[in-house]
């Protein structure tokens, strides 16, 4: 590890056991628009050990500097140039992707940037991809542990906009924009991965 890189523990923690589904998922040549790339740990991570697919990472004009030092000391072939993108933007600098992949963002945005995520997405996902969307997420109002209750309550009194959303709304929200939950993988620390697919 290079500690003089921007650096999260959650991805350090997190990256092997989502490696593992999502090799499984991304099984075929293509490309992933990974939205919020952030450090760059799970991008070189993944990158690194699906050398058939094209990985975009992506980010926030805010943010997505922080990354390209990590993805230049890689210099892995198969990592693509990062873009700035905002989910709100009614235009996305990246129109052509097989999968993508979002880790630990929905609790992070407003709602309303959850939609256009989901809504920007959904008009590009082809029919054979999937969208693999990790973190804490509450089922009908239900907190799966104490501690995600507690990360929800630290949010929210860090912004009321942010917070831990529900998978009834993220799925009736995948429906609405032509997809549906199509997995729903249980991970470490409380977290989840949910797969989404364009409906038949």
């Amino acid at each position: 590890m290079t500690h003089d890189l921007p650096y999260s523990q959650a991805c350090e923690n997190n990256k092997a056991p989502i490696l593992e589904k999502l090799q499984a998922i991304f099984n075929a040549p293509g490309t992933v628009l990974e939205i919020g790339t952030l450090t760059g740990q799970h991008a070189v991570h993944f990158a690194r050990a699906m050398p058939h697919l094209q990985w975009q990472p992506s980010d926030h004009p805010e943010s997505a500097h922080l990354c390209c030092a990590r993805l230049e000391q890689a210099a892995l072939p198969n990592i693509l140039p990062v873009v700035e993108l905002d989910v709100s933007d009614a235009q996305w600098p990246v129109d052509t992707f097989r999968w993508a992949f979002s880790a630990n963002t929905t609790h992070i945005m407003a709602w309303h940037e959850v939609e256009q995520m989901f809504h920007g997405i959904g008009e590009r996902l082809p029919e054979d991809g999937a969208f693999c969307l990790y973190g804490p997420f509450n089922n009908q109002g239900e907190y799966s542990s104490d501690s995600n209750q507690r990360f929800d309550q630290h949010l929210r009194s860090q912004a009321a906009h942010m917070g831990i959303r529900d998978l009834v709304d993220l799925q009736a929200l995948a429906e609405s924009v032509g997809m549906a939950l199509a997995e729903n993988h249980p991970m470490p620390a409380n977290n989840q991965l949910l797969v989404f697919r364009t409906s038949p």
